[in-house]
């Protein structure tokens, strides 16, 4: 089959021909129906992801149907369409016992220990893979675990959003940005988009209460109400005004890091003084990718998409991503 391989530490990707994946008795085989492009993967290929192993099939977001199943899977079968989290937990630990999987120790990472999903066929463990309603389309469902349902957790994990309240999202038009909205919105917020860019404003004020142009937000963002919550899908170029934009008491999810060679010095003083709750978040569980799969099938968030490719095409769709006009999530259809 063909696939997107990276063969080495901060090597470029190429397509392959590649061995057809055979399920392990606690593994399933999918037929890739749609996988996520993400910012991450051009981290990965800077070499800001030490535990990938080499040669590795690139790519962590998917949506597929079963098309094999080892001899010990219980509860999926042939032709079931499956997500599956960013990572395999082991399933036994103490925290996958209570449903925080996300901290499993023996964790493997998918397009890092674990072959990834830009392929025909991809090999998942059943310990990773969630089933999707028939209702929610195939754009929706890849989506869930790296953003939609990742930001549904970072707001759980935040104390939640209480109805009516403001929560603001910086870099509002990205593939993270625009679901952020929706995912906030979906539970119960008024919310307020941040971009830079005013073409990018029109399209953002279709989901958002509010939008905001411009990198100097926060004085504008409090003038509109007490920001209870901020998701920064951005990083280091603003996080002093997401910081700034809240009210006391206020909480930051922060997620994007676009330079991870950048660093902010932060002053404690102001985050303790200012009662601010900070969290740093990356992934959702299986009960995080439940719940938003139900929030999407009530219709409450839908896929913002900016392009398809393929994977012939697959520099077309990163060439996307790092075009600062697009809007929305890049997605491949192998």
């Amino acid at each position: 089959m063909k696939a997107i391989v990276v063969p080495a530490p901060k090597q470029n990707y190429s397509l392959q021909e590649v061995k057809d994946p055979k399920p392990n008795s606690d593994e399933v085989v999918i037929r890739v129906v749609r996988a996520g492009l993400c910012y991450r993967d051009l981290l990965q290929l800077q070499g800001y992801y030490p535990r990938m192993k080499y040669p590795v099939v690139l790519g962590h977001e998917v949506v597929g149907e079963i098309e094999e199943v080892g001899d010990n899977v219980s509860g999926f079968k042939i032709g079931d369409r499956v997500i599956s989290l960013l990572y395999a937990p082991d399933g036994s630990c103490e925290y996958c016992k209570v449903g925080e999987e996300a901290y499993c120790k023996r964790r493997l990472g998918y397009s890092e220990e674990l072959d990834g999903f830009f392929a025909e066929r991809a090999k998942v463990k059943v310990t990773s893979i969630v089933k999707v309603p028939q209702s929610v389309s195939d754009d929706a469902a890849v989506i869930v675990p790296c953003v939609t349902g990742m930001i549904y957790r970072g707001i759980r994990r935040a104390g939640g959003i209480n109805k009516n309240e403001y929560a603001l999202v910086t870099g509002a038009s990205g593939g993270v940005g625009i679901h952020a909205i929706q995912v906030a919105k979906a539970l119960g917020a008024r919310t307020i988009g941040v971009t830079t860019s005013e073409d990018k404003a029109k399209v953002i004020r279709k989901y958002a209460d509010h939008v905001i142009v411009g990198s100097k937000f926060s004085d504008e963002a409090r003038k509109i109400g007490d920001i209870s919550l901020v998701i920064d899908t951005v990083g280091t170029p603003t996080i002093e005004e997401s910081l700034r934009s809240l009210r006391m008491g206020g909480k930051l999810v922060q997620i994007g890091n676009v330079d991870p060679s950048q660093i902010y010095s932060l002053r404690l003083g102001y985050l303790i003084l200012k009662d601010i709750l900070l969290v740093g978040h990356a992934s959702a569980t299986k009960y995080d990718a439940e719940q938003t799969l139900k929030l999407t099938e009530g219709g409450n968030i839908s896929a913002v998409v900016a392009g398809h490719v393929n994977l012939d095409n697959i520099d077309e769709g990163y060439r996307m991503i790092k075009d600062r006009n697009k809007i929305g999530k890049v997605l491949l259809k192998p």
